[in-house]
């Protein structure tokens, strides 16, 4: 077996030669076809009303994506909300923060962001745990955050602003691929549906969410990432290009638990039980 030919279920970068994928290709000869499986669009006002969220009864707004930063704002200008100079905005990342000057001013103040990770953005809602505060959602979404904050038990009110719908894939033939690198749950979703789960390519896959989501319809995963040795997808596909051509063993890969993410729910769990101690009067203390 060779890999000749990738198909990434991602949108094609404006630069392709500034793609880490690029690199991959001329270190292995290999073609890249990017192909979405699938697109993102924001709910409808009426959508997000059946949902009974009121924007204005919260102070903070929890972004993971910037298509449901587009959403929200759209919203609020289609039901003529005035958001607040007040309210606060935890990001998952910079770049989601930074995606927020199409539509505020940014202020440090009251914009804040993680490094990408669970258990970073965790931290930071926790810090932010006095607010009433509104999680936006893209359906489907992995429900280990809505869950994880429940368990906490913050107060966060989760909220549908964006849905994703099946890209046109009728041109494609899976055949001509020799490698497939699905991102997310959807992608599996759409995968099945269009495909079926017979004869596919090798599969790749990121983010455990998308792991278990291959595993539960019985797809055979070869790669993934984020792993210690792979942290990127490119870096999980290096591997496994380089161990074919080696004609190494490469076996199927099993969903894990994650203990040290347990342990951190089960720590901030801990903490935030505890109650603060009340302060002295300062005369008392005299």
């Amino acid at each position: 077996m060779n890999i000749k030919r990738v198909w990434v279920s991602q949108p094609k970068p404006a630069i392709v030669e500034k793609s880490p994928f690029y690199e991959l290709s001329q270190k292995y000869d290999v073609e890249i076809a990017y192909q979405p499986f699938i697109r993102v669009v924001g709910v409808s006002l009426k959508e997000f009303r059946a949902q009974r969220v009121e924007i204005l009864d919260h102070t903070a707004v929890i972004f993971t994506s910037r298509t449901t930063v587009d959403s929200f704002f759209h919203i609020c200008e289609e039901a003529r909300i005035t958001v607040p100079e007040t309210m606060k905005y935890i990001c998952q990342t910079e770049a989601v923060a930074l995606y927020l000057q199409k539509y505020i001013v940014y202020r440090k103040r009251k914009i804040s962001f993680a490094d990408g990770s669970f258990t970073s953005l965790i931290e930071l809602i926790i810090k932010h745990k006095d607010e009433k505060i509104m999680l936006a959602l893209s359906e489907p979404h992995r429900p280990e955050l809505p869950e994880t904050l429940a368990k906490l038990k913050l107060a966060v009110d989760p909220v549908i602003l964006a849905r994703t719908v099946a890209t046109d894939l009728d041109d494609v033939k899976m055949k001509d691929y020799d490698l497939l690198a699905l991102y997310s749950p959807s992608d599996v979703k759409a995968l099945v549906e269009k495909f079926g789960t017979e004869e596919l390519p090798a599969v790749a896959v990121f983010g455990e969410g998308t792991l278990r989501a291959a595993l539960d319809a019985g797809i055979t995963v070869l790669a993934n990432a984020p792993t210690p040795q792979a942290p990127s997808m490119v870096k999980a596909i290096d591997l496994y290009i380089d161990k074919v051509r080696k004609g190494e063993q490469i076996a199927p890969v099993e969903a894990t638990v994650d203990a040290r993410k347990e342990e951190f729910i089960r720590t901030q769990q801990h903490k935030l039980s505890k109650k603060p101690r009340a302060r002295r009067p300062a005369e008392t203390r005299k």
